[in-house]
C-alpha cells in the first residue's frame, strides 16, 4: 500500500487579505485562490499584500492552499 501523500508546491503572490490567517493569492499563470497559514504557525510570519509565498496544494483541490512558513 502506498502511503505517500501527493502535494504540489508552487510560488505565488499575495493580492488581498481576508484575516490574519487567510489571504487571496495568485499564481504566475493568473490562477486565483485562498492561501492560509496553519493555526499554530500564524505568529511566526506576518504576511502583507505583494509578498511572495510558497504554497502547498492538494492535487484534488486547487482552490485553496497552505502557506509554507
Amino acid at each position: 500500500m502506498n502511503d505517500k501523500k501527493e502535494i504540489i508546491l508552487l510560488d505565488a503572490r499575495i493580492v488581498g487579505v481576508i484575516d490574519k490567517r487567510a489571504f487571496y493569492a495568485v499564481l504566475r499563470n493568473d490562477h486565483r485562490f485562498v492561501a492560509f497559514i496553519e493555526k499554530g504557525k500564524c505568529f511566526k510570519a506576518i504576511k502583507k499584500v505583494g509578498d511572495e509565498i510558497r504554497v502547498k496544494f492538494s492535487p484534488f483541490d486547487m482552490s485553496k492552499g497552505e502557506i509554507l512558513v
